[in-house]
């Protein structure tokens, strides 16, 4: 702060301090009667029929506005308030958010703490965890994922067993920490239109819909040749990867109905889909991250249904 701002500070905090102080006494003590007509005096405002006296302020009103002055004063020697003055304690905004910050990390450590050191499927078993991980999870995921946990479109059901990078604990904390990146490319420009549709054939064969069998079978050559490296010669997907498995009818971009599925799919093999996790070690702390994951997995297990 410089000199000039630093010295208008103060100059127009005591000038105030100074004129409040004067107003005050000045109205401490005023005539409560004898106006020339021998009448109560009044300040000649009136309202509804209703005139205000002009008469000193009530003793305790004045004592309140006193100590609220004398306040005012022990406060600005304290604490900053005079321009670059830091006041007799010390006290910065800077200082109290670090204590406070001290004070929640004490409380918290030894809480999360004792639940960083249990295995994440044990902890899964833990019921005072899983309330506090279940907080967790509604502060930071049920914005894609749901409150439920049961997903949406594009975004996975996280409550079945159904996993695109594996449902074991230590799989779903790597998740958390370093986020996925997926990516199913465009096969539109690759493949014709026909060849899209009859992937999308096969596919359907091979998850127990209703299909177009001498299309499928046309489908399963395409399929063998481009898809294979991904979701596997079974088409149960690859967990490295994040390919789906294809034929457990549970879709990330599915449809209730075939007709709804089959143009879903369409779309996908002919645009490609882009779908992102995004990393949560700059986000939460190590020991959050545990217990969310402990939250996560429990969502799956049979005894937490």
């Amino acid at each position: 702060m410089s000199i000039f701002w630093n010295c208008w500070i103060i100059v127009l905090t005591l000038t105030n301090l100074v004129l409040l102080f004067w107003l005050l006494m000045a109205n401490r003590k005023r005539a409560v009667t004898g106006d020339y007509n021998g009448e109560t005096k009044t300040t000649g405002h009136v309202y509804d029929g209703i005139e205000e006296y002009d008469n000193p302020l009530p003793r305790w009103w004045f004592g309140l506005f006193l100590a609220t002055f004398i306040f005012a004063v022990g406060y600005l020697i304290a604490y900053p308030g005079l321009g670059a003055w830091k006041g007799l304690l010390g006290w910065t905004s800077t200082n109290q958010l670090e204590t406070e910050h001290a004070k929640a990390k004490a409380v918290y450590d030894e809480t999360f703490g004792e639940f960083a050191k249990m295995p994440i499927d044990q902890l899964a078993k833990n019921p005072e965890a899983m309330k506090m991980g279940s907080r967790l999870f509604l502060n930071n995921c049920a914005v894609c994922h749901g409150s439920d946990a049961s997903g949406n479109f594009g975004f996975p059901n996280l409550m079945d067993k159904d996993w695109l990078y594996g449902g074991e604990p230590e799989r779903i904390k790597e998740t958390l920490v370093l986020g996925r990146q997926a990516m199913m490319p465009a096969w539109g420009a690759i493949l014709s239109e026909a060849n899209v549709v009859n992937v999308v054939e096969y596919v359907l064969q091979g998850a127990g819909r209703d299909h177009d069998a001498a299309k499928a079978e046309l489908g399963k050559a395409i399929y063998t040749t481009n898809c294979v490296a991904c979701h596997g010669a079974d088409s149960k997907g690859n967990h490295l990867v994040g390919a789906p498995n294809l034929t457990d009818d549970i879709w990330l971009y599915g449809a209730p109905t075939t007709e709804e599925l089959g143009t879903t799919l369409r779309q996908t093999i002919r645009n490609g889909r882009a779908g992102v996790m995004p990393a949560q070690a700059e986000i939460l702390k190590p020991e959050r991250i545990h217990l969310l994951a402990a939250y996560v997995y429990s969502l799956s297990q049979d005894d937490a249904k």
